[in-house]
C-alpha cells in the first residue's frame, strides 16, 4: 500500500515534465528560426514559424518508441519505471532553470511580436503613401478632364455668337454668300482663339514656391575658393575706376588731353548720351575679340598679373585659424566702410549736421527753380561742362595741393565732415564727461582744495576706476595716475604661474600704467589684496609672450619678470598688447634711466 504513493507521485512528474517538453518545442517553434535547439530532435524537420503559430493546433512529432518503451510509459508501475527515471536524468534541471528559460524564450518571442508589428505599420505607411498618389492623380485626371470640357464650352460658345449677334432675316434673303461668310468668321475666330489662348493662359495666377536654400557647411577650401572668385569678379571693376583715376590724375597726359577735348566738344554739341553709348558698345566688341582668341590690352594703367597660389588640399589647424582671423579682418574692414557710407549718407538727410544740411538744401532749392526756368539743354550743358572741368582739371589740381582742397573742395569738405553713429556716440559721451568732470572739480575747489594748488594736481585726484579713486585702491599717492595713453586701462587677465590654486593662477582685471608703478586691478570684488602693485624701477625684463602656442601670431601676452618671481609674470589676453608694451616699456626705460642718473 506504501508503494502506490509514490508511483503515482512519480507518474504526475514524468507527466509535468513531458508537458514542459511539449511547451519547450512550442517556444523553439516560435523563437529559432536558424539555428535549433539540440534537445529536440524533431525541430530540425520543422519549418519556420511565426508569432501566429503558438496556437494550440500546431501538430507535435512524437519520438519513435519501442513497443517496450510505450507500455512502460502508459504503465509507470510496472517493470519499465527504471528507464524512465533514466530518461528523466538527462533533464535534470530544476524547475527553476526551466521557468527562468521559458521566460526568456516568451521575452525574445514578445520582442520579435513587437519588430514584425512595426515592419507592418511601416508597410501600412507605405501602402497609404501608394493610395495617396493614386489618388493625386485621379484628381490631376479630373482636372485635365475638366478644363478640356472648358474649353469646348467656350469655342462653342464663340462659335455660336457671331449667329446670335446677327438679327433676324427671312428665310427668302438667306443665300450661298451669308452662309460663307458665317463659315469665315468662326473659322477666323477658332484660329485667333488657337493661336493667342496659350497666351492668354500664361497669365493665370499660381501661389508662389516657397523654397529654401541649403547652407553650406563651414569649409577652409571653399572659403578660399570664394574669396578668390569674389577678387576675380571685382576685377573688372576695380580696374575701371583705376582708369578714371588715372585720367584724372594725367597719368597719361596725351591720354588724357585727348579724352578732355572729346568729352567737352561732346557735351558742347549735345553728343554726350550718345558718346557714351558709342563707348560702351566699343566696349562689347572688344570683349568679343578678346573671348574669341585676340591679344587686346586697352588700358591705361598696365595691369599686374598677380601670382597665383595653387590651393593647398591639407591645412593644419594654426592655417586655418589664420585663414578665418584673415577673413574676418577682411570682412570687418570692408563692412566698416560700408556702415560709414551708409550712415554719413543717413545723416546728411537727418540733419545731425545742420550746417552741412543747410548747404545741401539750399542747392536742392536752385537746381529745383533752375529746372523750372530754364530749358533742359541748357541744364544738361551747364552740368557736362562743369563735370568735365571738376574731373580733369579742378580734382587734379585739389590732389596736388591738398590745403587748397581742405579750403575750397566743397563735397570733399561735406563728406570729411559728416559724422559717423559712433563718432557721434564718443562726441556725445565726451560732453557729459566733460560736464561732469567740471561740474565736481568745481565743487570740490570751492569746499576742500587749498590754495596754491594747480589744475594736473587737481585732476589727478579726481581719476577714479569703477570701485573706486584710484589711489585709494592701490594704496598710492595722490600724485599718481594712469598715463595719457592708458587712462581707462587694458583688460587682461593676470597669470601667476607661481601660484597653485586656480583662483590664484589667473586673474581677470585691467591694467594701468602710471609715472613710477605698474598696477593690474581684478575685477573680483573683494579685498585689495587681490590686486597687483609693481614698481617699474624693480623690473628686470619686459617681453611680449605667446600663451598658446598652437594659435598662430606673436600672442597678446606681456612677460614681466621681477627679483620676487620666480617665473615672469604674465598679463595675457590682450587686444591693444603692442600699445601696452610699448607704453610700458618706454616708461620703464624713463624711469630706470632717471634713476641711473640720479646715482651717478
Amino acid at each position: 500500500m506504501d508503494v502506490l504513493p509514490k508511483d503515482s507521485n512519480r507518474h504526475v512528474k514524468v507527466k509535468q515534465k513531458s508537458a514542459v517538453l511539449n511547451m519547450l518545442k512550442r517556444l523553439d517553434k516560435i523563437r529559432f528560426r536558424g539555428h535549433k535547439r539540440d534537445e529536440f530532435l524533431d525541430l530540425a524537420e520543422s519549418p519556420n514559424a511565426s508569432d501566429t503559430e503558438c496556437g494550440d493546433e500546431i501538430p507535435v512529432k512524437i519520438p519513435r518508441t519501442s513497443l517496450r518503451e510505450n507500455e512502460e510509459l502508459r504503465d509507470p508501475a510496472g517493470p519499465g519505471t527504471i528507464n524512465m527515471a533514466s530518461g528523466v536524468q538527462d533533464f535534470n534541471r530544476t524547475e527553476s532553470d526551466r521557468l527562468n528559460e521559458i521566460k526568456g524564450h516568451l521575452e525574445i518571442a514578445l520582442l520579435e511580436k513587437h519588430f514584425l508589428q512595426e515592419e507592418l505599420r511601416k508597410l501600412r505607411e507605405e501602402t497609404n503613401v501608394e493610395t495617396l498618389k493614386q489618388e493625386l492623380e485621379k484628381e490631376r485626371q479630373r482636372r485635365l478632364e475638366l478644363e478640356q470640357k472648358i474649353s469646348d464650352v467656350l469655342k462653342a460658345r464663340t462659335e455660336e455668337l457671331p449667329t446670335t449677334q446677327q438679327p433676324a432675316k427671312p428665310p427668302t434673303q438667306v443665300n450661298g454668300t451669308d452662309k460663307r461668310s458665317h463659315t469665315v468668321c468662326s473659322r477666323v475666330q477658332k484660329w485667333f482663339y488657337d493661336k493667342f489662348g496659350e497666351y492668354i493662359e500664361d497669365f493665370r495666377f499660381q501661389p508662389e514656391e516657397n523654397t529654401v536654400e541649403t547652407e553650406e557647411p563651414l569649409s577652409a577650401r571653399r572659403l578660399t575658393e570664394n574669396m578668390r572668385r569674389l577678387k576675380r569678379g571685382a576685377k573688372p571693376v576695380t580696374n575701371f575706376v583705376k582708369n578714371l583715376s588715372a585720367l584724372s590724375d594725367w597719368y597719361s597726359v596725351y591720354t588724357s588731353a585727348i579724352a578732355f577735348i572729346i568729352y567737352m566738344n561732346a557735351v558742347w554739341h549735345g553728343w554726350a548720351i550718345p558718346m557714351f553709348l558709342f563707348l560702351a558698345i566699343l566696349r562689347l566688341s572688344l570683349n568679343y575679340l578678346i573671348a574669341r582668341g585676340w591679344r587686346i590690352q586697352w588700358s591705361i594703367v598696365p595691369e599686374v598679373s598677380e601670382p597665383i597660389e595653387p590651393p593647398k588640399e591639407d591645412l593644419t589647424v594654426s592655417e586655418k585659424f589664420q585663414l578665418v582671423l584673415d577673413v574676418a579682418q577682411k570682412a570687418q574692414n570692408l563692412f566698416g566702410k560700408m556702415a560709414d557710407i551708409l550712415e554719413k549718407i543717413k545723416n546728411l538727410f537727418m540733419w545731425v549736421q545742420p550746417e552741412i544740411t543747410q548747404k545741401l538744401y539750399i542747392v536742392l532749392w536752385a537746381a529745383f527753380i533752375a529746372s523750372c526756368l530754364l530749358p533742359y539743354r541748357i541744364i544738361g550743358l551747364a552740368m557736362g561742362l562743369y563735370a568735365g572741368i571738376k574731373f580733369f582739371l579742378i580734382d587734379f589740381i585739389f590732389k596736388r595741393c591738398p590745403r587748397l582742397r581742405a579750403k575750397y573742395d566743397t563735397p570733399y569738405i561735406i563728406w570729411t565732415n559728416l559724422p559717423t553713429d559712433p563718432q557721434l556716440k564718443e562726441r556725445s559721451n565726451a560732453t557729459v564727461s566733460r560736464r561732469l568732470q567740471t561740474a565736481a572739480s568745481r565743487s570740490y575747489v570751492g569746499s576742500n582744495a587749498p590754495t596754491g594748488v594747480n589744475k594736473d594736481e587737481d585732476s589727478s585726484r579726481f581719476h577714479t576706476t569703477k570701485r573706486g579713486n584710484f589711489h585709494e585702491i592701490f594704496n598710492l599717492s595722490e600724485n599718481e595716475r594712469p598715463l595719457t595713453a592708458c587712462e581707462n586701462g587694458w583688460r587682461c587677465c593676470l597669470i601667476n604661474r607661481d601660484r597653485k590654486m586656480p583662483t590664484d593662477y589667473i586673474r581677470n582685471g585691467v591694467l594701468y600704467v602710471t609715472e613710477n608703478y605698474l598696477c593690474f586691478e581684478s575685477s573680483k570684488s573683494g579685498s585689495s589684496k587681490r590686486n597687483k602693485v609693481i614698481k617699474l624701477t624693480d623690473i628686470t625684463d619686459i617681453q611680449k609672450y605667446k600663451v598658446l602656442s598652437v594659435l598662430p601670431g606673436s600672442g597678446m601676452g606681456i612677460a614681466v619678470s621681477t627679483p620676487s618671481t620666480q617665473k615672469p609674470l604674465v598679463f595675457g589676453a590682450m587686444v591693444h598688447r603692442d600699445e601696452a608694451f610699448e607704453t610700458i616699456s618706454s616708461q620703464h626705460a624713463k624711469i630706470t634711466s632717471a634713476s641711473s642718473n640720479s646715482e651717478s
